[in-house]
Order: C-alpha cells, then sequence, then structure tokens
C-alpha cells in the first residue's frame, strides 16, 4: 500500500522526492515542538501546538515555493521564484498570530516572548522546508538557550 502512495507522490512532486519532504516537515515538527515545549512548560497561552503548527506551516511553504519553481512546461522568463517574497509571506503572517499573543494588562505587556518564540519557530520551519536544517537546528538551539537559561538571569535583573 506505501509503494503505491509513494508512486502516486512521486509523480506530484518535481523538486523535492515525497521522503524528503516528509523529512523537512518532520524537522520542522520537532523544532517547533521543542520551542514549544519550553512554552508550555512555563505555562504560556502559545505553547507546544502552536509552535508546531508555526513550524509546519513555515516549512509547507517552503517546499511549496520549491515546487512551484520546477513546475513544468513554463518557458525560461514565463516564472520567477522570489525568495524575498516568500520569506516576507511567511514572516507575516506568523508575525500577525504573534502579536496575537500579545496583550496589555494593567500597565504592563505580556506574550512578547512567546509571540517572538511563534517567529522564531516559523523561521526555524521555513529553513527546514527548503533543505537548510542546520540552520533550523542552530537557530532552535539558540532559542531555547535564550528561552530556557535567560530566564533566571532575566528575572534577577527585573527584581533589582
Amino acid at each position: 500500500m506505501w509503494q503505491t502512495v509513494l508512486a502516486e507522490l512521486e509523480g506530484s512532486f518535481r523538486a523535492t522526492p515525497p521522503e524528503l519532504m516528509a523529512v523537512r516537515i518532520v524537522a520542522a515538527l520537532l523544532l517547533g515542538a521543542a520551542i514549544g515545549l519550553e512554552r508550555e512548560l512555563h505555562d504560556k497561552s502559545a505553547g507546544l501546538r502552536t509552535h508546531i503548527l508555526v513550524a509546519v506551516g513555515a516549512a509547507v511553504f517552503g517546499l511549496i515555493g520549491l515546487e512551484l519553481v520546477a513546475l513544468a512546461g513554463l518557458q525560461d522568463g514565463q516564472q520567477q521564484l522570489d525568495t524575498l517574497r516568500l520569506i516576507e509571506a511567511v514572516t507575516a503572517g506568523v508575525a500577525f498570530l504573534a502579536a496575537g499573543s500579545i496583550l496589555r494588562a494593567r500597565g504592563e505587556v505580556h506574550g512578547l516572548t512567546t509571540g517572538a518564540g511563534m517567529w522564531l519557530a516559523g523561521a526555524a520551519g521555513l529553513a527546514c522546508g527548503v533543505g537548510l536544517m542546520g540552520l533550523a537546528l542552530m537557530a532552535t538551539g539558540i532559542t531555547i538557550v535564550v528561552l530556557w537559561l535567560f530566564k533566571s538571569l532575566s528575572n534577577r535583573i527585573g527584581r533589582r
């Protein structure tokens, strides 16, 4: 059965084999989960599932961009990949979601770090989608270090 499914998928994709797409999407899932788990452990509004969906969605948009470039039957000059537009579209969409996680109550702003984590989960997902998994892994690692280790430092500074 799986061979039939894979055979069907093979004809659908031009730039990236379905097995590699799956690896990239799973990588985005895992990296989004790593960021989301940290947020979940600190009982933040956007947690595990939100960060996973942001990262996977961004990876899928990256893969779609690669596939559009590889469409068969187009003459030279009929198609252009504007990678900056792809990055901007994903960034704007994630920023819109992240902005929804930011609240202002009693003169204090809450949710900025969660919003930034969502934004970074989107960047890591997009990096996975276009095949830059090393970059995605480094960015996720740095994000977790900042979220986890720098939290206590930030709290100490805030108390003074």
